[in-house]
């Protein structure tokens, strides 16, 4: 057998359960996970995924106080006024390409 050490990681909680919930049902232990992770770090030399911010989602009026949703319109009309506009399907398209839908 492999000589092996020991690895202690501090986590949140829920991200810990979370994790080890889906990684039982694929029949992953906890261990092997970060076992294939560290391999696959040192194969790639880095990270083995994209690191960056996530893309952020459109402002959903649902989320938004009237105060908030009104400050949002203002931005839009600013941006009419000063001929910043571009066509619906222009518009369209580059928030499927940003949002991924």
């Amino acid at each position: 057998m492999a000589k092996t050490t020991n690895l202690y990681v501090r986590l949140e909680p829920g991200l810990k359960e979370q994790a080890e919930t889906i990684l039982a049902q694929l029949g992953i232990p906890v261990s092997n996970a970060v076992n294939i992770f560290l391999k696959q770090v040192v194969m790639q030399r880095g990270i083995p995924f994209d690191v960056k911010l996530p893309a952020t989602k459109p402002v959903g009026t649902a989320v938004l106080t009237e105060a908030g949703l009104n400050d949002e319109l203002e931005k839009g009309y600013a941006d009419f006024v000063q001929g910043n506009i571009k066509s619906a399907s222009e518009t369209f398209s580059n928030i499927r390409r940003d949002y991924g839908i």
